[in-house]
């Protein structure tokens, strides 16, 4: 582990326990400023990995995150967000932790050692080889996520690989590897700090970017969206009265009789359709909004 940039001191921190609250903050700040940095040198990488998960998730397959520690509850954070968001099964974009879980809100003692368990725990979900799966190990090394990718390797799934550290063992079980450096913890080795933040940002990427390309936006708005709560209902509301020029109460009459569907009740009012119609053109269009609005 001596090796690990993740793992090294930070000269700026060695005196951060002498610190007041506003200089902890402050530095902290200034460590952060960093990540976006380094996310940026890896961008390439990133467009390799949503052209990937785009491809795969078009031709039937999903994304799978596993992780143990920090790096697993972000991916099932990410995973957990989809469906609210994009309106997508919930078995679209899966988390695996190790551990299970339990280890989302305890440490499990040993977990991300257990090579075997990773793959285990992709079998268990049913990998195959139309999959995506998305290894997340700040390290680079954890036995847990390098057997899980191995394994998804042998089933012809594609991989991908989200690590701290250059050079890492993740170089050898991942198509696609985004490595975003961002130096020394102020905390050494307290990876939920920049690499952490390094991590979420690369996720959201590639979730984002392949609900993106397949569809599941019409511009900058989530017309795909699942209104589960007010705020959302609400959203829906602003939604398609911000595409359809309809005021407020009329997006919501039109989207009383559309069942709730953003996409359906836009297409019904473009066209001039009723809600089995907009469906049905919408499903022509393999869901995407700006096609079915076509004539």
């Amino acid at each position: 582990m001596d090796h690990l940039t993740t793992e090294q001191n930070n000269p700026e921190s060695v005196a951060i326990d002498q610190m007041d609250s506003f200089q902890i903050a402050s530095l902290m700040n200034r460590e952060d400023l960093k990540v976006v940095a380094a996310v940026e040198r890896v961008l390439p990488d990133v467009a390799r990995a949503i052209e990937t998960v785009t491809r795969r998730v078009q031709a039937g397959g999903r994304l799978i995150y596993i992780g143990a520690g920090t790096s697993g509850r972000l991916g099932v954070l990410d995973a957990s967000e989809c469906p609210p968001t994009f309106n997508t099964p919930a078995a679209l974009v899966v988390g695996l932790i190790a551990g299970g879980q339990r280890a989302l809100t305890n440490a499990i003692e040993g977990a991300e050692d257990n090579r075997q368990a990773g793959a285990d725990d992709l079998r268990a979900v049913e990998v195959d080889s139309k999959d995506v799966v998305c290894g997340i190990a700040t390290s680079g090394r954890t036995p847990y996520v390098l057997g899980g990718l191995a394994y998804a390797q042998s089933l012809g799934a594609a991989t991908l690989g989200v690590t701290c550290n250059e050079a890492s063992e993740l170089t050898q079980v991942s198509d696609v590897l985004i490595a975003p450096v961002v130096g020394p913890e102020i905390l050494s080795g307290s990876t939920r700090l920049k690499a952490g933040t390094a991590t979420k940002m690369v996720l959201n990427m590639i979730s984002t970017g392949t609900m993106i390309r397949i569809g599941k936006t019409f511009g900058n708005w989530m017309v795909d969206l699942r209104a589960t709560n007010v705020k959302l209902k609400d959203r829906s509301i602003r939604i398609v009265s911000g595409i359809t020029g309809l005021s407020r109460e009329e997006s919501e009459l039109l989207l009383v009789r559309c069942d709730g569907e953003v996409k359906t009740a836009i297409v019904s009012h473009a066209l001039g359709v009723d809600k089995i119609q907009a469906q049905r053109r919408l499903e022509v269009c393999a869901g995407r909004l700006r096609a079915a609005m076509e004539n």
